[in-house]
C-alpha cells in the first residue's frame, strides 16, 4: 500500500511514523508513506497557499491552484484508489471504513487547515471525506495520522499476530470483553477462574457474553 499526504504542516506528521507498529510496517515494506508539502506547489514568491474567502467572514481557506498542481502531479505517477479529505464534517471514521481503506493500493490524504479547502478542490478531486469526530482540531494533520494508523495496522504482516486485529473492538459491532495478565491475584483482585480453566470453549463463550454486556452497557447504539 502507499499512502501520499498532501499538508501545510509536515513537520506535524512524521513523528506518529517513527516509532512501534507503523514504523516497522514502513521497514517491513508494506506500505509506504510520503509527505507532500504542499507549499511546493505555492503560487508566487511568497509560497501562497491561502487568501481570505469570498463573501468576507473570519479565517483564511486553502487556494485550489496548490492542491491541483500535488494532486494532478502524484495522479500522473500512478493511479489511485481514493483521494481522502479530513475534515470535521465528513464521514465518520469507524473500523468498517478502516477495514475499506485497508484493500485499497494506493491513497492520497489531504489534510485541511484554516477554514478549509475551496469547494471547488471537493468537487473536483475528493472520492471521501472522513472526520475522526465531533469537535475541530487545527488542522487534518493528526486526524490523518489517526486514519493511517488505523488502516496500517490491518494490512497483512504488521502485526505479530494477524488474529489481533480480527478480535479488536468494533470488528463485530462489539466492543472487547476484560483481558488480564499476570498476576493471578492482586491484592484480593482475582482474575476470573473461567480464564485460568484451559476451556477453551468455556473462554470463548465468557468473551462473547461479557462483550455483549460491556456494549449493551456502554454502546447500545452498537447494537442496533
Amino acid at each position: 500500500m502507499r499512502i501520499d499526504i498532501i499538508t501545510v504542516l509536515p513537520e506535524l506528521l512524521s513523528s506518529p511514523f517513527e516509532a512501534s507498529i507503523l514504523k516497522r510496517a514502513i521497514e517491513k515494506g508494506l506500505v509506504e508513506v510520503h509527505f507532500h508539502n504542499l507549499r511546493d506547489y505555492s503560487i508566487g514568491n511568497y509560497k501562497q497557499v491561502d487568501d481570505y474567502q469570498f463573501g468576507g467572514g473570519a479565517g483564511m481557506v486553502l487556494m485550489i491552484e496548490p492542491i491541483d498542481k500535488c494532486i494532478s502531479k502524484l495522479k500522473s505517477e500512478r493511479e489511485y484508489d481514493e483521494v481522502i479529505y479530513m475534515t470535521p464534517d465528513g464521514n465518520t471514521l469507524n473500523q468498517g471504513v478502516a477495514n475499506e481503506i485497508s484493500l485499497k493500493k494506493n491513497i492520497i490524504i489531504l489534510c485541511g487547515h484554516y477554514k478549509g479547502v475551496d469547494q471547488r478542490v471537493r468537487d473536483l478531486f475528493i472520492t471521501r471525506e472522513i472526520s475522526i469526530g465531533d469537535y475541530v482540531l487545527s488542522g487534518g494533520e493528526l486526524a490523518a495520522a489517526v486514519l493511517c494508523d488505523s488502516i496500517i495496522r490491518l494490512l497483512p504482516g504488521v502485526l505479530n499476530d494477524e488474529t489481533s486485529a480480527l478480535t479488536d473492538t468494533f470488528q463485530d459491532n462489539l466492543l472487547a470483553p476484560p483481558v488480564y495478565t499476570r498476576p493471578s491475584n492482586y491484592k484480593g483482585m482475582e482474575v476470573p477462574q473461567v480464564l485460568l480453566s484451559g476451556d477453551f470453549p468455556k473462554i470463548e463463550k465468557w468473551r462473547e457474553e461479557k462483550a455483549m454486556e460491556r456494549t449493551t452497557e456502554r454502546r447500545p447504539d452498537l447494537l442496533k
